[in-house]
């Protein structure tokens, strides 16, 4: 079975996103398929290459991961 590379963001798209919540900008982490906002403290999931920008999707972050960014 051979695994398959998780779907890329456009980087233009990228560019301009901002986190729904505080509009401030996103972290794209490509190992986790996710979108950071540090000062939201979460965590948005992207599948199959599309961003989910719904706060009720999102993960919180926690303070090791926030220290990270």
């Amino acid at each position: 079975m051979t695994e398959t590379a998780a779907p890329e963001i456009d980087k233009r798209l990228l560019e301009i996103l901002v986190c729904p919540q505080t509009r401030g900008p996103l972290v794209y982490d490509r190992d986790h398929q996710e979108l950071l906002s540090k000062k939201a403290r979460l965590a948005y999931p992207v599948r199959d290459g599309v961003p989910i920008m719904l706060p009720d999707e999102a993960r919180s972050l926690s303070d090791e991961e926030l220290r990270a960014l």
